[in-house]
């Protein structure tokens, strides 16, 4: 008996139906765009915090980014040789807000702290110390006195304020303009190239001799690489820096301080984690293509470039996002190995300059994060397909 085919397709479609709806995937559809928010939204503080004024970042958080500030000020009188004599009236005016042109506007005001918001703005309150003052949405002021000011210490105004939510372009201008910045970038991409391409290289080579080369000793090796995983940067940091110091004393650096030695640096440390990538990578291969290979007598290296490179490059393209994003974003093995002289400082050791001693300019660190990550962000974005299907090589092993 013969099924119509248009029923078999409705059938068909319709068992597919409650798997697509079933509550497990809708479950797991739910959990990782909660994953992806929750490292989106760090990301995103950052980049609405580099846009916003300067005074506005030291006094909220950017969620309050697109609402109205508020903040209550003080701001002291000025003295009393200050004053006017106008139309027989003794006047001072002037202004309670330091940088009028920023949107800030004055909402209310008092003569006391426990009175701070007490009068609205264009009212009169009475000063203790004699006369009238008035002060205006705009911050301005007038204290007008029928007879001459006199006063030890001038009395204060507190008031409470709001101000626009203001967006600007100024901290990455000030960021870009300063001095040696460009100089940092191509420092940093001289650091950050040759401690991707050298570690990588070496590891490929490597992982295909752990892979698929026979000698002693080489189950040992394998596991005492994946053990290296485990070992601090910050413990090797020292006996490494020692003896790159002697080498270095032996053939002649100045100071040891060379771009070869912050590149071997790098490798070294990231060698493990590369071998240990490519080796579960290269053992996804089935062993049929080898063998073919070996018929025909190609030889290891033939082997190698031919059949190996084509089938890892997701991979090896992962490999390099990570080794890329580690050596662009590093400062203490860069600082260790490369110094911190103008001619040679990397990004992040520039930014930090930039920062002051003392943090004292710490909101340009929201801005100089982004420029610091446009790079990688460039890097990954162009290798990002390989990046999924790389990672997740020889994960069923």
């Amino acid at each position: 008996m013969e099924i119509d085919r248009p029923i078999i397709r409705a059938v068909g479609t319709a068992s597919l139906l409650p798997n697509r709806l079933s509550p497990s995937r809708l479950a797991v559809h739910i959990v990782l765009l909660l994953i992806v928010l929750l490292w989106t939204l760090p990301t995103a503080g950052l980049f609405i915090s580099s846009l916003r004024d300067k005074q506005q970042l030291s006094v909220s958080g950017w969620w309050t980014a697109f609402a109205p500030a508020t903040s209550t000020e003080v701001f002291r009188l000025p003295e009393a040789a200050g004053a006017s004599f106008i139309a027989g009236r003794y006047v001072i005016e002037g202004t309670v807000l330091s940088s009028p042109d920023t949107g800030k506007r004055v909402a209310r005001y008092g003569l006391s702290v426990d009175k701070a918001g007490a009068v609205v703005v264009g009212e009169p309150a009475s000063v203790p110390v004699g006369g009238t003052i008035i002060v205006g949405a705009d911050g301005s002021f007038r204290w007008v006195s029928d007879t001459p000011f006199a006063y030890t210490r001038p009395p204060r105004i507190f008031f409470e304020s709001t101000t626009e939510p203001r967006f600007t372009l100024d901290n990455y201008v000030e960021v870009l303009m300063s001095e040696g910045i460009g100089r940092a970038f191509i420092n940093t991409a001289t650091v950050a190239i040759p401690a991707t391409v050298i570690p990588i290289l070496i590891a490929a080579f490597a992982a295909y001799a752990l892979s698929w080369m026979q000698f002693p000793l080489r189950r040992f090796l394998a596991a005492a690489i994946v053990a290296l995983l485990v070992v601090p940067l910050q413990m090797s940091l020292v006996p490494l820096l020692s003896l790159y110091n002697g080498l270095a004393h032996v053939f002649g650096a100045e100071n040891g301080k060379t771009y070869l030695g912050v590149w071997m640096a790098h490798t070294a440390f990231g060698l493990p984690f590369a071998i240990y990538l490519l080796r579960n990578s290269f053992l996804g291969i089935p062993r049929d293509l080898f063998d073919a290979a070996r018929a025909d007598g190609a030889s290891h290296f033939e082997v190698f470039t031919l059949i190996v490179l084509p089938l890892t490059i997701p991979a090896i393209a992962s490999l390099a996002i990570f080794q890329f994003l580690w050596v662009w974003n590093d400062l203490l093995v860069a600082m260790v190995f490369l110094g911190t002289s103008e001619d040679r400082i990397v990004l992040t050791g520039k930014l930090a300059q930039l920062l002051g001693s003392r943090g004292t300019n710490w909101e340009i660190l929201t801005a100089g994060a982004f420029v610091s990550i446009m790079v990688p962000l460039v890097v990954f974005f162009a290798l990002q397909r390989y990046f999924v299907r790389g990672i997740l090589t020889g994960s069923s092993r």
